[in-house]
């Protein structure tokens, strides 16, 4: 009986075991897919088509030319452009994060 009972606690500990590796290698599948979204490496790998985008964002700027090389440049940088002629940042990170030598915002 002494036998038994150690063939079955040993089952169970290995069953537990097997159990929490499982749990643990789901975990870093998920957090693996919520940092690197599929749809944002297919983003990532496809260039934008920068002076369509920035034409766009800068279509109501008094000084077009300077509001374009700056947009350009961040979108090269950055591979998007937030939508709309001004604000919206938050739905391109990058771009909002580039600032000029004296700390100013330098995509348009």
């Amino acid at each position: 009986m002494a036998v038994s009972k150690l063939m079955i606690t040993c089952l169970l500990v290995t069953l537990l075991f097997l159990h929490q590796l499982h749990a643990a290698s789901q975990s870093n599948d998920l957090h693996h897919l919520n940092t690197h979204p599929v749809s944002e490496d297919v983003y990532k790998n496809q260039k934008m088509d920068c002076g369509a985008a920035c034409s766009a964002r800068c279509q109501l700027s008094s000084r077009q030319r300077l509001c374009k090389r700056a947009c350009g440049t961040c979108c090269a940088r950055c591979n998007c452009v937030p939508p709309g002629t001004s604000g919206n940042y938050d739905a391109c990170p990058c771009y909002a994060s580039l600032t000029t030598h004296g700390n100013r915002r330098k995509c348009p």
